[in-house]
Parts: C-alpha cells; structure tokens; sequence
C-alpha cells in the first residue's frame, strides 16, 4: 500500500512509464550495464527489450558515423552531472536506421558521484526527415534566389556580390580588376520578328555562349538584366580581358543565329556588342563607377556599329 493516498506505488509508475510512447531507459554509471529498458524499444527499433545489457549493445546499435561524438559528448557531459541531450540514428533489427533523441539526466550519490543515468528515447524520424526536407528547400530557395530562372547564369543579385566580393580582393591584392558589358544587338526587333518564346532561346545561346568563353573557375557569368550580360575576371588585365570579350564576340558570330530583321545592310544574324575596362581597385574612386565607365565603352561599341569590343584605357595605381 502506498503512504500517501494519492501517492502511486511503483507499479503504477511503472505502468504510466510503459503507456507512453517514448522509451523509458536507465543505466548504472559503475557497472555500465543497463538496469532497465522499457519495452517501447521493441516497437520502435526491434531489439528485444532483454537484448539491451550494456552500453556497448547502445555503441553498437547506433550509426557508425555518430557513435564518436554521440558517446564522447555523453561521457563528458555525465561525468560533470551535467543533463543533457542528443539527437542520432539507431539502427532497427531489419538494419534501417531512425532518428532518435536522448534525453539524459544525472543521478548523484550523496557525496556527488554518479551513481546512474536515467533518461527517455523518443522517435523523432519525422521531425528529422521534416527538418531536412524544409534545410533542402531553403537551400534550393538560396540558389534560385541568386540564378537567372531562363539562362540559369548568375542573375543581377549575384553579380553585385560576386564584384563587391572580388573588388574588395582586389584592392588587398593589389590585382587587377577587368569587368565586360555585354548586349546583345538589335534585340527588341529580334523580339518583335520571331517572338518572345524564340527571343529566350536566343538569350540562352548566347549565354552558353559566354560561358564557354569565361573559363577560369574565378571568372563570373551574369545576366545583368534584359538582353545584357556582364562578365567578371578577376586577376586579369586590360590585354586579357580584351582576348576574352573578342572570344565573346567571335563565339556568338560563329553560332550564326539568324536575325532577318537587322535594319540595313548588316549580316543577318544576332551579334553582341561589348564593353571592356579593367582597374586597380586600390587607384579607383568607387565601384559604381567603375560599372558606370564600362557600360559607356559598351555604348560606345553600340554607336561605332556593333557587333564589336569596346575598350577603356587600363586604369593605374597612382
């Protein structure tokens, strides 16, 4: 009989702990040998409650890729009283594996040593692959959030990172800084002649294009906006950056996309016209104008008759 009129005598505990659904576990801190296991852990990861003797049938039963830390972490955590919990895989009798969370409190004598550890295991499998789905989709948001959705290039965004990022190297370095403006000619007629549909697989020609004529790993791709593209290179100068954008120049040419509504008596096929400037940041005055400078040389292009490079003088560090 209990002492207590609504003091529940052990059974009862023992009955409430088996009813839930986590499982319900303790172990002695000396002998390391599991005093009791509930026998939720039959439902959830199979093993026979009996099969659970020692602390090497936990090790044993747990990812080998979380077993290190899991038990280094729990150790030291115990051996300074401290409660605690973590989160790991459990391997299931048919060699699955869930997500289990193991919460762990202290037991100490009166003289302050550990005499055991009690806690509870939960099955949180769910709450797990729900986390990973929703990481997996913040992941997938980042990206797009920083990609051109047609041509798949890096979109306005990323390119604004991507030259502060490289500018601000730059100007530590002491390297040069070459930037290319690229748009593509006579677009809007383009658009007008075959379609908005034929006009985004013109763009994406022509990004591919630029890609394969920006090859280093460090060299950056952009749609800059509408039928404009920028490219970054970094660590190059004036003589390079003009190699490259004449490869732009000349790669779209021999792609010989058809264009029958170029006015006049130019080819008829789309061309690009490109603006090139290189710096030394540390020489600079500011990065918007540097920009501001390279999409001139790009209208200067325009204006000399298209479908060619533009280049301003290299800027020098004084």
């Amino acid at each position: 009989m209990s002492s207590h009129p609504y003091e529940p005598d052990l059974n009862t505990y023992r009955t409430l702990l088996e009813s839930t659904k986590a499982i319900p576990w303790r172990i002695d801190w000396q002998t390391m040998t599991f005093s009791y296991m509930g026998p939720q852990i039959e439902e959830v990861l199979g093993w026979e409650q009996g099969s659970w003797k020692g602390i090497d049938d936990w090790v044993s039963r747990m990812h080998p890729d979380d077993q290190a830390w899991v038990v280094d972490f729990c150790v030291s955590q115990s051996q300074s009283g401290v409660d605690h919990e973590a989160d790991y895989r459990a391997l299931t009798s048919d060699g699955e594996y869930v997500w289990i969370r193991d919460v762990v409190h202290v037991v100490r004598r009166e003289d302050g040593e550990v005499e055991a550890l009690v806690g509870f295991m939960f099955d949180i499998t769910e709450r797990k692959q729900n986390e990973q789905e929703l990481e997996r989709l913040r992941k997938e948001l980042e990206v797009l959030s920083f990609q051109d959705g047609l041509t798949e290039l890096g979109n306005r965004r990323l390119f604004d990172q991507v030259l502060a990022r490289e500018w601000g190297d730059a100007r530590r370095k002491h390297t040069c800084l070459s930037l290319i403006l690229v748009d593509v000619d006579h677009f809007k007629q383009y658009n007008d002649h075959y379609g908005h549909l034929a006009g985004d697989d013109c763009l994406k020609a022509i990004a591919a294009e630029l890609q394969k004529a920006a090859v280093r790993p460090r060299d950056m791709v952009a749609r800059f906006g509408g039928e404009e593209f920028a490219i970054i290179l970094p660590e190059t100068d004036a003589a390079a950056a003009r190699v490259v954008a004449e490869r732009c120049r000349a790669g779209i040419e021999s792609a010989a996309i058809a264009h029958s509504a170029v006015p006049g008596d130019k080819p008829k096929q789309v061309t690009i016209s490109l603006g090139v400037n290189t710096c030394l940041p540390s020489a600079c005055s500011d990065i918007n104008e540097f920009l501001d400078a390279t999409d001139r040389q790009m209208y200067a292009a325009k204006r000399q008759g298209r479908n060619q490079v533009a280049c301003a003088d290299a800027i020098q560090a004084t």
